[in-house]
């Protein structure tokens, strides 16, 4: 990948704007910024380009497509083995339930998000992922009551501070 490009406030207020809808047409994100869209479309282009945008997505309300239940599993791992690791990254990442996973630090290996119809499927996945995986030594389900927020939009740095805005905007 391209290196990353330094990001002006112009950059950041595009980003900002994608991050909430990445369908605006370019002459509504051009006013909003003050650029025409040629212009718009150049820098979106470079940003996709560098990676900086790495995807554009629909964000489906679970529910509506019958995913009634977001558990978070917290794992821990039998060794601190790099195979073993990298065996259970490429079988999350493999799994369509697992809509998240991260490596943490302390006495859990790794906090999975996964997204299924009911608990009978939540059992069915987590007996898959993790009680019929010799390398799992244990693993919490924290069933989810209600989502608070999502969070898909970054609270972006002001230019040249490193700190965010208010509601991550200068």
């Amino acid at each position: 990948m391209p290196s990353t490009p330094a990001l002006d406030e112009i950059d950041h207020l595009l980003l900002d704007l994608v991050q909430i809808d990445a369908t605006q047409p370019l002459h509504e994100l051009g006013d909003k910024v003050g650029l025409s869209p040629s212009a718009v479309q150049r820098r979106l282009t470079r940003l996709r380009r560098t990676g900086v945008i790495r995807a554009e997505v629909a964000v489906i309300d679970p529910q509506t497509v019958g995913l009634g239940l977001t558990t978070v599993a917290i794992v821990e791992l039998m060794e601190n083995d790099d195979a073993q690791h990298a065996a259970f990254c490429a079988r999350l990442r493999k799994e369509p339930t697992a809509q998240q996973c991260y490596s943490v630090l302390g006495q859990w290996d790794y906090v999975v998000v996964l997204v299924t119809v009911d608990l009978t499927a939540y059992r069915e996945v987590s007996r898959k992922l993790f009680i019929e995986d010799e390398t799992v030594r244990r693993y919490e389900s924290l069933l989810t009551y209600e989502q608070v927020k999502p969070g898909f939009k970054l609270p972006l740095p002001v230019p040249g501070s490193g700190h965010p805005g208010p509601s991550g905007r200068p």
